[in-house]
């Protein structure tokens, strides 16, 4: 006899926690830091057009995958009939663990960074940047900390995931998404009331020229769709398979791509106007959260409080997307061994937590870990899960599969659209990774 799989218990907790997954780092993070390397407003209208037209099918196309088999990375593609999908689960499996760990860093940082704000409120002294892993050689120090603090990320991921799908992962997403959005319009009205702030609206949304879409615009924009909704034929496909079969996935795809992508606007529209008031520079890449941020904080009446608040909201929905990661190993466990659930979760978060430790030694090795394990990985997940999906089922059972819980059947042209036109973008997005990061 096989337990029943576990669903979603309402339509809102559903909505939530797949925007918590989608939201991530990617959307408060990554989006922000995009959009000043890549010129402002012109990244951000071609973001949201792939996010419609490519991340949202591709969404769909990932959801029924894990809905039509009940499985996660590990069956899904077998059960899918992909050529080789045992190998293929199997491997995606085991990139999820390499990837975890790094990503785990990461919250950490975070919550350092949100303790320093408030040691600062109090008047103490906290240099939050000594976690950051040094450019090149070792730091004990951050080392430490970086172990200290992935360790109670790696525990609280451990704590919720025990819990199960309803009573772990669906109850937090219902408290923090809500709470992220909360915090985000908070930071807006602090940041464009600051003087000087609107320069830094203008440059974001107010700036846009046809002549600055570029293709490495374009490129960018597909890949940050493609991150920021958690696409990869991994956490999605796991939490897929968690559907009811009366769930409208169209209408709830459709429904996540929206959160996603406001939740990074908002995160722009906190982060910018500040940023502009304050003389800082919006192209600063991946430090503009933690080495520009915390000056422009510091630089705030009760910057303090702004500042805690912006670190929370980032760890709360960073948080999420580590849950759905590990809930892609422990899922996958339990489904194909002996192992209870809570055996499942202690084991995964053990063999996380020491692969966590290399990318804590320097940035030149937690980098290429993050661009092998992250972004390429990523990419290559969602190309195999949307091709397993619309080129080894039939047409027939696809259209109904993903028609299940509509009205109406869904429109013939989206298939087409998911046989062809979303395998296009992604592998386009994999080229330019592959020549711009490894070549």
């Amino acid at each position: 006899m096989t337990t029943p799989r576990e669903t979603f218990v309402s339509r809102f907790g559903l909505i939530m926690t797949m925007i918590g997954v989608a939201v991530g780092l990617g959307a408060v993070w990554r989006f922000p830091y995009m959009v000043g390397r890549f010129g402002g407003a012109a990244f951000v209208v071609v973001y949201l057009a792939v996010v419609f037209l490519v991340g949202i099918p591709a969404l769909i196309a990932e959801w029924t995958l894990g809905r039509s088999t009940r499985r996660g990375t590990l069956g899904a593609y077998q059960r899918g009939r992909l050529p080789g999908g045992k190998l293929v689960g199997g491997f995606l499996f085991f990139v999820v663990f390499w990837a975890t760990g790094y990503y785990s860093n990461v919250l950490g940082w975070v919550g350092y960074h949100a303790i320093g704000q408030v040691a600062s409120g109090f008047g103490l002294e906290w240099t939050a940047g000594a976690i950051l892993p040094p450019e090149s050689g070792f730091s004990l120090q951050s080392f430490l900390l970086q172990l200290l603090m992935t360790g109670l990320v790696i525990c609280g991921c451990g704590l919720v995931l025990v819990r199960g799908l309803r009573r772990g992962i669906e109850r937090v997403s219902r408290w923090i998404v809500p709470s992220l959005f909360t915090i985000l319009l908070i930071l807006i009205i602090r940041s464009i009331t600051l003087p000087g702030a609107w320069e830094g609206v203008r440059w974001y949304i107010g700036a846009f020229r046809f002549s600055e879409i570029t293709p490495s615009v374009v490129a960018a924009a597909m890949g940050m769709a493609f991150f920021s909704m958690s696409l990869g034929g991994t956490f999605m496909v796991i939490y897929g398979s968690y559907l009811d079969a009366n769930a409208n996935i169209p209408r709830n795809a459709i429904y996540t791509g929206i959160g996603a992508s406001a939740a990074g606007i908002l995160a722009g529209f906190a982060i910018f106007p500040a940023v502009f008031a304050f003389g800082q520079q919006p192209a600063s890449g991946p430090g503009l959260i933690f080495e520009t941020l915390p000056q422009t904080f510091a630089a705030m009446p009760a910057g303090w409080a702004f500042g805690l608040l912006f670190f929370a909201g980032l760890l709360g929905a960073a948080f999420l997307s580590d849950v759905a990661a590990f809930e892609v190993l422990v899922g996958g466990l339990v489904d194909n061994t002996s192992l209870s659930r809570t055996r499942a979760t202690l084991l995964s978060c053990c063999v996380v937590f020491f692969l966590a430790i290399p990318p804590m030694i320097n940035l030149k090795i937690f980098v290429p870990w993050d661009l092998v394990f992250g972004s390429g990985m990523q990419v290559l997940g969602s190309l195999l899960a949307v091709t397993t999906l619309a080129w080894c089922s039939s047409r027939a059972k696809l259209l109904a599969e993903i028609s299940h819980g509509s009205a109406e059947p869904v429109p013939g042209w989206l298939l087409w659209w998911i046989r062809w036109v979303v395998p296009l973008a992604i592998t386009t997005v994999g080229l330019v990774w592959l020549l711009e990061s490894v070549f």
